[in-house]
């Protein structure tokens, strides 16, 4: 997906039409990677709003690109779709051109799997329940949240250094995966809050992983980590690995 142009229109109907900007991003793309792209761009401080100019509706904007992406997947005959130009203001989003280009014969897949919401359920341990979904990207400020209320001791076990904060990096690193590749299994709590992450890395040949788990320590004795071990291997099973094995601290 492709970012740009976009015809901001303010009061009295006044427009400023933005060209050669460009933010590119892979399919699948959800909210957060959606206005990431858009935060990429130069126009993205025109968005924001200037002068008598109100904020544009950048959900709006976070959605087309969404919706875009979801053909991209679904409809593999599109080669290219051109939205040119592509209105916006504090009301939403109006395109008044738009150009298809398909093609015949297969396409290459997706280089990035889409989100795998068939694997969130629900988890039931020690008389609480979680909901065990696979991360997200909007999840990187709850996974340094995790961090910082885990024990030392714990941090350390799970990263091998004495972490007093997850850096950003880290966080964003850690919750923006390729599903095909690795596996992140996030427990949610009823604050929405993430209490808990099972993760797997699958070496090339897709024959074996390596799982590490990290669970906050309140959370601790409670049958939780063992809960979340048993759901991780279970999905490995069914990707057809052989092996899963974790660093001994």
């Amino acid at each position: 997906a492709t970012f740009g142009p976009i015809v901001l229109f303010g009061a009295g109907g006044t427009a400023v039409e933005v060209l050669a900007d460009r933010s590119i991003g892979l399919p699948p793309l959800n909210e957060h990677l959606a206005c990431d792209m858009i935060g990429r761009t130069r126009v993205a401080r025109l968005l924001a709003g200037y002068r008598d100019r109100p904020a544009a509706d950048e959900g709006a904007i976070a959605d087309v690109l969404i919706r875009l992406a979801e053909l991209a997947v679904d409809v593999p005959a599109i080669a290219e779709l051109d939205i040119n130009p592509l209105l916006a203001d504090d009301a939403g989003v109006l395109a008044l051109d738009a150009r298809f280009r398909v093609t015949v014969g297969a396409r290459p897949r997706p280089a990035i799997q889409p989100y795998p919401a068939g694997l969130a359920r629900w988890l039931e341990v020690g008389g609480e329940t979680f909901e065990l979904r696979p991360i997200r990207p909007e999840d990187a400020p709850r996974l340094v949240d995790l961090v910082a209320r885990t024990d030392a001791e714990d941090v350390r076990l799970r990263f091998r250094s004495g972490l007093k904060r997850l850096p950003q990096s880290w966080a964003a690193r850690s919750s923006q995966i390729d599903y095909g590749r690795e596996m992140a299994l996030a427990a949610v709590g009823g604050a929405g809050d993430i209490v808990a992450v099972a993760r797997l890395a699958g070496d090339p040949e897709g024959a074996s992983g390596e799982f590490a788990l990290l669970v906050r320590s309140d959370q601790q004795h409670h049958g939780l980590g063992r809960a979340m071990t048993n759901a991780l291997i279970v999905y490995a099973r069914g990707r057809g690995y052989r092996e899963v094995w974790g660093r001994s601290p």
